[in-house]
């Protein structure tokens, strides 16, 4: 006796006589992309606010930062700059050096390996070639000796902080989805902050006349006049 053949439309999976375009389940797919959108507005709104709230230490430690540095000799003021300079003049009229600031992002992802969420935060927030420089000024300064070491020294230290801040903003500017610019207000903002304390901490150790203790009692105090000013006009309080 021969085997009965069964239509082959009976054989057909369910899943394909389901409609196409709606997901098991009654819908509960777009009821969680929904709620995971409003989430992630939030979080943006949640960012937006606390980068607004920083643009005062902004200001403040920019200003400490410049007030500090004047203190030091005029010569290693005029490198420190003079390397910043060059690396904005070679990055808008010649070349951008996007390559060494990626090898100096891998550095940092293989240091911080071991934890992950370090892995994405520390390439943007430490300027990795600027704690190189440091920590080889202190190596060799012990076998070389004089003004002309110090001034090629401040020279790479305005170099490869300037170099840190422009590719590390560009990079967050260029993320996808950030329509309210949360993500670069509030990122660029707290890096900027960090590298400044840093580069405060390192002078700090390298020049008796740049304190750390007044360029952060200069910084809270600026930003705090300022929230107290801001404060006082929206709710018409005397400061």
């Amino acid at each position: 006796m021969g085997k009965t053949e069964f239509p082959k439309k009976w054989l057909e999976p369910k899943a394909a006589l389901e409609p196409k375009g709606e997901p098991r389940g009654g819908g509960t797919g777009a009821g969680s992309s929904k709620s995971a959108w409003i989430s992630n507005k939030i979080f943006d709104i949640i960012k937006l606010v606390l980068g607004i709230c920083l643009l005062p230490f902004v200001y403040s430690s920019t200003i400490s930062f410049l007030s500090q540095v004047s203190n030091i000799g005029i010569s290693l003021q005029n490198y420190f700059w003079s390397g910043t300079v060059t690396l904005l003049i070679v990055y808008l009229f010649a070349w951008e050096p996007a390559v060494i600031y990626e090898k100096g992002h891998k550095l940092l992802e293989i240091i911080f390996s071991f934890f992950q969420p370090l892995v994405k935060v520390a390439p943007y927030l430490l300027p990795i070639y600027t704690i190189i420089i440091f920590i080889l000024y202190l190596f060799f300064s012990i076998f070389f000796q004089g003004q002309w070491f110090t001034e090629y020294a401040m020279f790479l230290f305005g170099f490869s902080t300037a170099l840190h801040l422009v590719f590390a903003a560009k990079s967050i500017r260029s993320k996808k989805g950030d329509i309210l610019k949360s993500n670069y207000i509030f990122g660029f903002s707290f890096m900027y902050i960090i590298n400044l304390g840093l580069i405060s901490l390192f002078f700090s150790f390298l020049f008796r006349e740049y304190s750390l203790v007044c360029y952060c009692n200069e910084t809270y105090s600026t930003a705090s006049s300022i929230f107290k000013a801001v404060f006082s006009q929206l709710f018409m309080v005397k400061p």
